[in-house]
């Protein structure tokens, strides 16, 4: 089942972020130390641009996003973001390459306050810079703005994926590597986020990678989506592409596509 169809950011002490790079993954092959998990994946994201992985439980779209950002090793393949190489570099020299990760568990520090969650985010800026970035980030998400000194643990689902995705912009990065972020929320706080929050930094001109479970409400904002199954890229398109492939509509969005 293989188908494919034809379809200015910097940061503080991160000074050598290229503005605007996009991501590039190809013929990424990586695991956990036995036979692979993920094998040959080419992905690409440009600067303005949110692309979407999706697929089933264990088809390798969490574990393609930690092997982006030097979480798990790669065997096989490159990742670069703009002409810069970051295969297997440490995750410090990744996020200093301009890549932010919001990973879908431990995503923020619970006993921490908004705005200490906020100061570890910017670990990378002058002491000068760390204020200014957290002004910018409430206004990014407003919400946040009156809960700085809240305990994280004490947020809503929703507001918690605000800071965690607030804490990554910190660094203003130019691109944005999501692990469901809408994984536990309500179908309508999920909506907002996608719709409202997820948008606005591609928006921005950050290049956005999203792994996201929801597909209709991720392809409503994605300009390519990705479809992963057994480690392997088994379709790519536009949403309106893939909205009218059969094989896609019946797995992915629960029904059949009439001609």
């Amino acid at each position: 089942w293989r188908h494919t169809l034809s379809a200015e950011h910097h940061t503080g002490s991160a000074d050598d972020v290229s503005r605007g790079a996009g991501l590039t993954a190809t013929g990424v092959t990586a695991g956990y130390g036995g036979d692979p998990v993920i094998r040959g994946i080419t992905v690409r994201v440009e600067p303005g641009q949110i692309v979407s992985l999706v697929g089933a439980n264990g088809s390798g779209k969490s574990t393609l996003l930690k092997s982006l950002v030097g979480v798990v090793r790669v065997s096989a393949g490159a990742v670069t973001v703009g002409d810069r190489d970051v295969t297997n570099r440490p995750p410090e020299e990744v996020a200093r390459a301009g890549v932010g990760y919001v990973p879908q568990v431990d995503d923020v520090f619970a006993p921490l306050t908004v705005r200490e969650n906020l100061e570890m985010g910017g670990y990378l800026l002058r002491p000068k810079e760390v204020k200014p970035r957290i002004d910018h980030v409430v206004t990014v998400f407003p919400r946040l703005a009156t809960m700085l000194a809240r305990p994280a643990g004490k947020l809503s689902g929703g507001e918690r994926k605000m800071l965690a995705m607030g804490r990554v912009l910190m660094l203003e990065p130019s691109v944005f590597l999501l692990d469901e972020p809408t994984a536990n929320l309500a179908p309508a706080i999920a909506r907002s986020l996608l719709e409202d929050h997820v948008r606005s930094l591609a928006q921005g001109g950050a290049a956005v990678l999203i792994v996201e479970q929801r597909a209709r409400a991720v392809l409503a904002i994605s300009d390519h989506t990705y479809v992963l199954a057994g480690g392997e890229v088994r379709m790519e398109g536009t949403p309106a592409e893939l909205a009218g492939t059969p094989a896609f509509v019946e797995s992915f969005l629960g029904g059949t596509v009439t001609r």
